[in-house]
């Protein structure tokens, strides 16, 4: 018989989160949970009231791996009061940490829907606190700091959605049209869609994030520094 790893709120959860990395959401019951820990999924209710208090606790894990760097980065390359960076390198973060756990991109977009704010694992609300910090520090008063929170948010939500869904009929295939199979679509309907093969092709989620970003950031610096 397998060695039963001691139980806790981390060892339940970090199980829960490779079962969903694995198999998807809908793998995820106590009953599959408990044959991963090798354990009677009775044992599991200590941890995690219910099914819902596992998904919110998978996005507190994810979140928990969100590092919203300070003004000193690792790389240097962040001066004090750089909030624009510090934005753009927080996004790129989110980013990777979706990709790297592209099954549990849903539960960040939806879980908030589920829970209000004061009852949500305390993890999930971190990143909001850091950044808040942020960009009061920059200069933005607290009620628009939460504003533009919700909309930095939004928009790395549906970029990692978007960016998630861009996937290939056939690798393998060398013309544009038949990789992504848009050689399907009928010609009179979508003759724009059809036209753009070339550039849907060429997706870089990376540089496209980028690109949302620069967006994003002149408007925000724009509302902090209002020209005259």
């Amino acid at each position: 018989m397998p060695e039963r790893t001691a139980l806790s709120r981390q060892v339940v959860l970090s199980a829960a989160l490779d079962l969903v990395d694995g198999e998807g959401l809908d793998a995820l019951t106590m009953r599959r949970l408990g044959q991963r820990l090798h354990r009677d999924p009775m044992a599991l209710y200590r941890y995690a009231a219910n099914r819902d208090a596992l998904l919110d606790g998978v996005v507190e894990l994810v979140l928990e791996q969100l590092e919203v760097p300070g003004p000193a980065s690792e790389a240097g390359d962040l001066g004090p009061g750089d909030w624009r960076g510090q934005l753009r390198a927080t996004a790129h973060a989110f980013r990777l940490l979706a990709l790297s756990h592209p099954h549990v991109v849903p539960l960040l977009v939806t879980r908030p829907l589920s829970t209000p704010l004061g009852l949500r694992p305390l993890g999930t609300l971190r990143p909001l606190e850091q950044l808040l910090e942020l960009l009061v520090g920059a200069g933005f008063d607290p009620v628009d700091a939460l504003h533009v929170y919700r909309i930095f948010f939004g928009f790395l939500h549906g970029h990692v959605l978007n960016e998630l869904q861009e996937l290939v009929a056939d690798p393998e295939e060398s013309d544009d049209l038949l990789r992504l199979g848009l050689h399907r679509l009928p010609l009179r309907e979508f003759p724009l869609l059809r036209s753009l093969a070339s550039a849907l092709a060429d997706f870089d989620g990376a540089r496209e994030l980028d690109k949302g970003l620069d967006v994003l950031l002149d408007g925000l610096d724009e509302h902090l520094h209002p020209r005259a």
